[in-house]
């Protein structure tokens, strides 16, 4: 993940291994050029699904051994090469490729369900490919990893409504907004209001416990990427703790992470090591 787009992707950190950073910076630039496919530019939403199916088709092939295409070459050569060196799941890198089609849609979403089920091809791809990398396949491990990523990826909606409410993306359950009286145009106009702030509130306790539920798998990943992995749960919790500052008013500003949380991160981090 980017910077900008994927601020939960441990790409070439210096916690990770280094035999690893190559088949983590493949998955990267192929998720991240996915990504800006769907989402970056101008181009009518036709435009981008059609491009996304050439994107796919060039997956298929490298997949099946046949040589890169001239066009994404430079992210297909390397993720083919990290294909065939650590027999990366082709299912999940579908996966991710489904829920950027789905983004150009901008689909409203009915209930919870309907959200998990897009966080499912969206978000898990990503910690699943990772446990692929460091030999993690026990079940126990792949569900916490679920709840870990689909929380990160709750948190980011909880965090960036007053950025994607005007831009036409609405990642909050119709039921949910429903149930509270809360119309999608206060969404759109990113009016807030007791109303908006009760929803934001009970939206991230539910991002909240499931990022509680998957935090045990911070003592099942190994070394220094287990304490990454640290950081990056404690990093979810603090978003959600500057949302709760603010009495959940996130749809009139959004929330940030940076330095200053640091040190309260690594204590945090630490504390959860010395849990184990």
């Amino acid at each position: 993940m980017s910077i900008d787009h994927y601020e939960n992707f441990p790409v070439a950190s210096v916690l990770c291994p280094p035999a690893l950073r190559p088949p983590i910076t493949a998955i990267y630039h192929f998720a991240r050029t996915a990504d800006d496919i769907a989402d970056e530019g101008d181009a009518p939403a036709e435009a981008r699904l059609a491009e996304l199916a050439d994107y796919r088709a060039e997956l298929l092939a490298v997949a099946a051994g046949r040589s890169p295409g001239e066009r994404w070459a430079r992210v297909f050569g390397p993720l083919q090469a990290q294909m065939q060196r650590f027999a990366l799941p082709l299912p999940l890198l579908i996966d991710l490729l489904d829920a950027f089609a789905q983004d150009t849609r901008n689909p409203p979403y009915p209930d919870r369900a309907a959200l998990m089920d897009y966080c499912r091809r969206s978000a898990d791809p990503i910690g699943r490919l990772l446990l692929h990398l460091y030999g993690i396949h026990d079940t126990a491990a792949l569900r916490r990893s679920d709840a870990i990523c689909s929380a990160l990826q709750l948190i980011n909606f909880w965090q960036d409504l007053s950025v994607d409410g005007p831009r036409g993306r609405h990642y909050v359950p119709v039921a949910d907004r429903e149930r509270h009286g809360v119309p999608l145009a206060e969404l759109v106009a990113c009016r807030d209001s007791p109303a908006a702030r009760a929803l934001v509130r009970e939206l991230c306790g539910w991002a909240r416990d499931l990022m509680l539920d998957g935090a045990p798998l911070v003592h099942q990943v190994p070394g220094r990427a287990g304490f990454e992995l640290r950081l990056v749960v404690q990093g979810g919790l603090r978003i959600l703790e500057k949302i709760a500052a603010m009495d959940h008013a996130s749809l009139a500003r959004r929330p940030t992470v940076g330095a200053p949380d640091l040190p309260v991160l690594l204590w945090r981090a630490l504390v959860m090591r010395a849990a184990r």
